[in-house]
């Protein structure tokens, strides 16, 4: 894994990318994983790293939360607060591997006209969420396992339509993972 925290700086005008990288994994372990979902081979890489790739190649300032806090609103909270100087946020769970890079540009221009922006694929929500800098107060206070639901559902989101699954596939169980290595055609070994 990375170290507990790892940023770019900010860059005035763009949100950050916020990565949660925080998450137990005990789902996929419970599925018969041998070893943390992020670090799940996928390719020539990781779950973790073709996530990373996709942050990268968005050109957006970005910031990997990985505490090992009690809940995603912990999470959260704790990422908004250590890049307090960010214009906005993404927030993307690290286990979506196949999120495309023009997605995060698009919920990034988004936030520019809107104060909660959610990425919508095949009528289904998906991450990343996108938050203004409006909304800080409120997400630097959120706190236990639903995230940042409550800030969704106050903050007037509109729903942005894109034609991107990779929005809504996250990795839980090693099913997942053979379900993302097959749309890679990756046949490589299972942990």
């Amino acid at each position: 894994m990375l170290s507990p925290t790892v940023s770019v700086a900010p860059d005035p005008g763009l949100p950050t990318v916020l990565v949660l990288a925080s998450g137990r994994g005990e789902r996929f372990t419970a599925s018969g994983g041998q070893v943390h979902k992020l670090q799940a081979p996928l390719g020539a890489s990781t779950v973790l790293e073709h996530t990373l790739a996709a942050v990268r190649a968005s050109g957006l300032p970005w910031h990997v939360e990985q505490q090992g806090l009690p809940g995603m609103g912990d999470s959260i909270a704790a990422a908004v607060r250590a890049t307090a100087g960010a214009e906005g946020w993404l927030v993307l769970p690290a286990d979506l591997p196949l999120v495309r890079s023009d997605t995060l540009q698009k919920v990034a221009e988004a936030l520019q006209h809107h104060r909660v922006v959610v990425p919508v694929h095949g009528g289904q929500r998906g991450h990343p969420v996108g938050f203004s800098r409006a909304c800080y107060a409120q997400l630097a206070q959120l706190h236990g396992k639903y995230g940042a639901a409550p800030v969704v559902s106050a903050g007037a989101a509109i729903e942005l339509i894109v034609g991107d699954a990779g929005i809504l596939m996250d990795i839980d169980t090693l099913d997942d993972l053979r379900h993302v290595q097959s749309l890679l055609g990756d046949p490589g070994p299972l942990l």
